[in-house]
C-alpha cells in the first residue's frame, strides 16, 4: 500500500510548531478546512485566502480527508473560547 502524498502540504517544526501548512506560506490546512466546513466552496475559499491557488485548496482538503483526526485536533487546539469573544 502506497502512502498518499500531498504536493502542496508540508510540515516544518519551525512553522506553526510543525502543523501542516500550504508550502511556501504560513496558511495552515485547518484554516482552509474551517472555511470549507463553514459552507464555502473551494472556489470561494480563494476570496478569503487570495494568495492560494485552487490546486492548493483542493490538496489541503485532500490532506484533511487523509488526516481528519490530526486536523480536527489542530482546529480544537486553536479554537477561541466563547468567553474570549
Amino acid at each position: 500500500m502506497a502512502l498518499a502524498t500531498h504536493r502542496y502540504v508540508v510540515s516544518n517544526a519551525a512553522i506553526l510548531g510543525g502543523e501542516p501548512v500550504i508550502d511556501g506560506t504560513r496558511t495552515p490546512v485547518r484554516a482552509i478546512v474551517e472555511l470549507w466546513r463553514g459552507g464555502a466552496a473551494p472556489e470561494e475559499i480563494l476570496l478569503d485566502l487570495p494568495h492560494l491557488t485552487l490546486a492548493q485548496v483542493f490538496d489541503a482538503l485532500s490532506y484533511y480527508a487523509d488526516n481528519t483526526h490530526e486536523i480536527n485536533n489542530h482546529i480544537e487546539a486553536n479554537r477561541v473560547p466563547e468567553s474570549a469573544k
